[in-house]
């Protein structure tokens, strides 16, 4: 699994080289022995686990007979694959998970947050991410950082050609007043102006459905244009990614199954008003 955010771009572009090395027809020994690598190598380059050059994608292409506009794309990406986003120029500071969850946020096309006990990051206000952090220990001397960090994530929400973004939420999270009932007011509404955007959709689960499928626990589903679906899976001190096709797929489903569960999105927004007016009074 990639570990610096780099290998990010490096995904998709891996992807690309393996969807135009089976145009051709060859496989990856066939590649590896005339370009003088080992087929783990190439593998690795095209699941995106492994660092890739300009120069080796300049090899891979002449193998696949790619020219002009094509090639010049292709190698752009690479080009820019080891470039570093600004959650690596920011600050030392942040955890390499974090790191890597931003770089992946970033090149997603569609993410999912399951979320059971929490707001998710991409709609937390400063203040509640600032309560939440104190709340979990986080250093004084570190505690800005990451709220900055955590605000610029969200700018991918607003950006030119945005992701989807699909919140689904357990009433627990709108309940529970984290910073004080002055800071969830002010967070769930800010949910709310969020989902008027239209790439952002949230569907609440009111507590009063009972056992649904997302009890198991909460989870962040990432889809990619050319990439494989990554699944992010959050515990109290590390956080594993799985992308593995018979690990992602139950979570399509039990996403799929939820959005039955839940509000609908008009519904789930008069939720969200009704429980902010309760804060307000």
């Amino acid at each position: 699994m990639p570990k610096r955010p780099a290998t990010v771009r490096a995904r998709g572009l891996g992807a690309e080289l393996r969807e135009l090395r089976n145009k051709t027809g060859l496989s990856t020994q066939k590649v590896a022995q005339q370009l003088g690598w080992s087929a783990s190598t190439l593998n690795r380059i095209e699941n995106g686990g492994r660092a890739i050059t300009s120069e080796d994608v300049s090899a891979l292409l002449v193998l696949y007979e790619i020219t002009g506009q094509e090639r010049e794309r292709l190698l752009e990406l690479a080009r820019e694959a080891d470039q570093p986003g600004w959650w690596e120029r920011a600050s030392s500071a942040l955890p390499p998970r974090l790191t890597a969850l931003i770089g992946f946020e970033s090149e997603a096309i569609r993410i999912t947050d399951v979320s059971l006990a929490l707001v998710p990051g991409l709609l937390q206000i400063p203040e509640y991410t600032r309560a939440l952090l104190t709340g979990f220990g986080a250093p004084k001397s570190e505690l800005e950082t990451l709220v900055v960090a955590r605000l610029g994530r969200q700018a991918l929400l607003s950006k030119p050609n945005p992701p989807e973004f699909l919140a689904i939420l357990d009433e627990a999270v709108l309940r529970r007043p984290i910073g004080g009932r002055h800071v969830m007011a002010a967070q769930l509404r800010h949910i709310i102006t969020a989902s008027q955007r239209s790439n952002v959709t949230v569907q609440v689960i009111p507590l009063d459905r009972g056992e649904h499928a997302g009890l198991n626990g909460s989870y962040l589903l990432l889809e990619f244009s050319k990439a494989r679906t990554l699944v992010h899976l959050e515990h109290r001190r590390s956080g594993i990614f799985v992308d593995e096709p018979d690990d992602v797929d139950p979570f399509r489903e039990i996403t799929e199954t939820l959005r039955g569960t839940a509000l609908d999105p008009a519904q789930s927004t008069a939720f969200i008003t009704s429980i902010a007016h309760e804060y307000e009074r």
